[in-house]
């Protein structure tokens, strides 16, 4: 599949100026020293097309950084990156791109239709057809009953609708979106997250931040973990979450309790109800054995599940250092 969003050793190194004082009882010394922060580092991979890409990381772990230099926002230190086969800052690439930042800025005076019109007319959207486009938008991200109301009555939901809504406006091929989960409540995460499934399925790729981790696993087809301004790791989430398996749950009908008390020792949770059993097993080869038993003793074999780590399991593990995958 062609990759839509590349980038390559991207990197990006802030110098801060700040005052160095010195003094003592006869003399006062001011000077200017420089500091470097390096909030992203030699960050490479690509998006395909299609997809649904999560970046995902806590705050300061260049997520931001990353999506403002692929926009044209900032420019990196060094490294390079392509947008739809083009350098970054092509204006035909920049025309299919569709963007929302994390904290946008409206004009508060303006109503929802009012304000996705006037962006209309900065595509250069024809009258009739940046009006049909703002209604049509407006039901879609269910904002149609608030459509004559002015932006500073809006919710925190509302504006992050209206701010997905402007990012659709120009009918782009890519969409990126800045935490557009952040600060939401449950229903309006919700909603977020039916949209950007919606875009997947009319062909649009999705190229997202987010530190919400719950809902990342619900829609991403892949994800890059970023911390400290640096990539950890990259691939699909069945493959990273796949290989990681905590434990194996085996639930089996009609062991005889002497089977199960010698088993007590070797399974980490043993609950008896009547003639069911749930046993759970950390290691691979405890659960082939017992299910081995179980086949032996005729026993009746009711589940057996593998219980895979969640994908903030997983990115907990990354930014500690405690996985080695």
């Amino acid at each position: 599949m062609a990759a839509v969003v590349e980038t390559f050793g991207l990197t990006k190194i802030y110098t801060l100026d700040f005052l160095d004082v010195e003094h003592g009882r006869l003399k006062l010394r001011l000077g200017r020293k420089r500091r470097q922060r390096v909030a992203l580092k030699d960050l490479t991979l690509s998006v395909e097309k299609g997809e649904i890409f999560g970046l995902l990381g806590p705050n300061g772990a260049g997520k931001t950084t990353t999506l403002k230099i692929l926009m044209g926002i900032i420019f990196p230190t060094r490294g390079k990156a392509r947008i739809l086969g083009r350098p970054l800052g092509d204006k035909w690439a920049k025309a299919r791109l569709g963007f929302l930042p994390e904290n946008p800025y409206f004009y508060d005076y303006l109503t929802g239709r009012e304000f996705l019109k006037y962006y209309g007319q900065l595509y250069g959207i024809a009258r009739r057809e940046r009006e049909r486009r703002a209604d049509a938008l407006l039901e879609r991200v269910g904002l149609r009953d608030a459509a004559s109301l002015p932006l500073k009555g809006y919710s925190k939901g509302m504006l992050q609708r209206i701010g997905l809504a402007q990012a659709l406006l120009n009918d782009p091929e890519i969409v990126i979106l800045d935490e557009p989960q952040s600060g939401l409540d449950p229903l309006g995460r919700k909603e977020i997250r039916d949209l950007i499934l919606q875009l997947r399925e009319e062909g649009k790729t999705v190229f997202f931040s987010s530190h919400i981790l719950s809902d990342a696993e619900m829609v991403c087809d892949r994800v890059a973990i970023l911390y400290g301004g640096e990539l950890k790791n990259l691939g699909k989430l069945t493959d990273l979450l796949s290989a990681r398996i905590k434990d194996y749950e085996i639930v089996a009908r009609g062991v005889p309790a002497a089977v199960l008390e010698q088993w007590r020792s070797r399974v980490d949770r043993l609950l008896v109800q009547k003639d069911e059993a749930m046993m759970i097993v950390r290691q691979e080869s405890d659960a082939r054995e017992i299910l081995s038993r179980l086949n032996e003793l005729g026993a009746a074999l009711v589940s057996f599940n593998p219980h895979r780590e969640t994908l903030e399991e997983y990115f907990i593990a990354q930014v500690r250092g405690g996985a080695n995958v």
